[in-house]
């Protein structure tokens, strides 16, 4: 069956032409803007375009024009129908590629045998070669025009897309302070009271006062957490991320790591494997404090996904003039498809409707932040971080590599800075 492919912006036009078409055994296919016309011609590769000049968007001399470098559409034939019909219109038409032109209103009548016409090789043209030469010049600078104002129209809209970036970067800040300063004040007043020894209960007695105060703490505490985590995708996406220049010793931040992961949440039955070559790897030149973050939400990542009874590997290595660090676990694992978007703000590959506030349950939920703060931290010391994984499984746990290359730079060359 014969497809054709109408571009029309008009849906009482649509209507029309389609009943008419189909009734002589045609198939017909809509698009009602240019961009639409472009795809659908791409996949559909009609036998001939019927082309509305007056849509909006992309008018239809502009599209006539791109679908003639639509490998498939070189070739097919690109019909004008349509109501621009003063002088001019016409040959503007065959100036910008189509090859034929039907003026609108249509005759019901004439029209499928018009459309059979331009099937079979029917192509009209414009007068003389200086007439030909004169309408294409007009073409081209009216192209011209309308690219300076769209280019116009886009940085305008650029600029103001960044004013309102910069002032929503701004309020992130100062919300960020202003709640951290609350919360810095309650959570410290909390350890003084839990460091009472005249609060009645310890903290495992579920319902007395010292219980209830560490829990009060540790939804404290993860506040905080969650403030920070929005506060540093800010200064990311601003790059005002600050950082110190000293030495840090991996090992040790991952030792400070896994002893911070401990205080959150209820403990998990997993074996942390820290390997041999983690103590050796050499000093690197960095920001400790962001470094730590950084490997804490990676590593926090490992433990949401990995099930009781799993294992945590950590190592490193030296690579030339970079260091190789790697967390790989026994997860869940992340599905193939799903590779390329673990570090994109607000991912989460859990199911939202089951969403729990964790940092080190399985499965636990998350705004779908601490992959990307990671990856700014990093990326922010000239480094890299990816994953790797076979795919998602909840039975044969296949699991995730995190690798993480951090350039060694010059770890003492700041230290008399310090002093």
């Amino acid at each position: 069956m014969t497809r054709i492919l109408y571009v029309e912006d008009d849906l009482s036009s649509q209507r029309l032409v389609q009943r008419i078409l189909t009734a002589e055994g045609f198939e017909v296919s809509i698009a009602d803007n240019g961009i639409g016309a472009i795809e659908a011609a791409r996949k559909e590769k009609p036998d001939l375009i019927l082309m509305d000049i007056n849509i909006s968007g992309m008018d239809g001399y502009e599209v006539s024009t791109r679908l003639r470098m639509v490998d498939g559409a070189e070739n097919v034939p690109i019909i004008a129908v349509t109501a621009a019909t003063l002088r001019g219109d016409r040959e503007r038409a065959l100036v910008a590629g189509c090859n034929g032109y039907i003026p609108k209103p249509i005759d019901v009548d004439k029209f499928p045998d018009q459309v059979r016409a331009y099937l079979v090789g029917l192509e009209e043209k414009v007068g003389t070669a200086e007439e030909q030469a004169e309408y294409l010049l007009e073409y081209n600078q009216r192209l011209v025009a309308r690219l300076e104002e769209k280019v116009r129209e886009l940085e305008k809209a650029n600029s103001e897309l960044q004013r309102v970036e910069k002032m929503k970067s701004d309020f992130v800040v100062l919300a960020g302070h202003e709640l951290r300063t609350p919360l810095t004040v309650v959570y410290g007043y909390l350890q003084i009271l839990l460091a009472n020894p005249v609060i009645p209960g310890a903290l495992d007695e579920e319902g007395s006062p010292r219980h209830l105060l560490n829990r009060v703490s540790e939804a404290v505490n993860r506040l905080s957490q969650v403030i920070q985590d929005i506060l540093n995708v800010s200064l990311i996406d601003a790059n005002r991320l600050d950082l110190a220049h000293e030495p840090v010793f991996l090992n040790s931040v991952v030792q400070s790591v896994l002893h911070s992961l401990r205080s959150f949440g209820p403990q998990r039955k997993l074996i942390f494997d820290l390997g041999a070559n983690l103590k050796k790897v050499p000093v690197i030149e960095g920001d400790p404090r962001r470094l730590h973050q950084a490997i804490w939400n990676i590593i926090s990542n490992a433990i949401k996904y990995t099930p009781d009874n799993g294992t945590i590997t950590v190592d490193a290595e030296p690579v030339d003039d970079v260091v190789h660090m790697w967390i790989k676990d026994t997860g869940v694992g992340i599905p193939l498809e799903e590779l390329a978007h673990v570090f994109e703000r607000f991912y989460v590959l859990e199911d939202t409707s089951l969403h729990r506030s964790s940092k080190t349950a399985f499965k636990g939920g998350g705004l779908g932040l601490g992959l990307v703060v990671s990856k700014g931290i990093i990326e922010a010391h000239n480094g890299k971080v990816w994953a790797e994984s076979p795919g998602y499984d909840e039975k044969t746990f296949p699991g995730s590599t995190f690798h993480i290359l951090l350039p060694k730079g010059d770890p003492f060359a700041h230290r008399d800075e310090h002093k």
